[in-house]
């Protein structure tokens, strides 16, 4: 799915089941929420604690899934196209770090 479509669909869904938007504050809360979840996941997953018995139903793909839903909510609401915003982004990093990863000895 392109992300505009992803955008306008996360839109509507809104409009016809979510009534409005919650506040941007809100969406900021959610989203920061939803990656703290994520983060759960991954530091047990991948990392050295152990899953707690409440953990075991976390999927990481709806987790993700989230992060992005909150995320296209905001962009949504405050007027930002995520495709012209990932674009310019890949463009940016692609100028500033052409050769700095390729130079990180810690990499190698």
């Amino acid at each position: 799915m392109e992300i505009s479509k992803a955008q306008k669909i996360i839109d509507e869904w809104i409009h016809e089941n979510g009534v409005r938007y919650f506040n941007e504050l809100a969406n900021m809360a959610l989203l920061t929420e939803e990656v703290g979840e994520l983060a759960r996941i991954i530091a047990r997953r991948y990392g050295e604690q152990s899953f707690k018995e409440s953990d075991k139903n976390y999927d990481l793909d709806d987790e993700m899934a989230d992060v992005l839903w909150v995320l296209i909510c905001l962009a949504n609401q405050t007027g930002v196209d995520m495709t012209e915003a990932l674009t310019k982004n890949i463009e940016k990093k692609s100028r500033r770090d052409k050769q700095r990863h390729k130079n990180n000895k810690k990499l190698s």
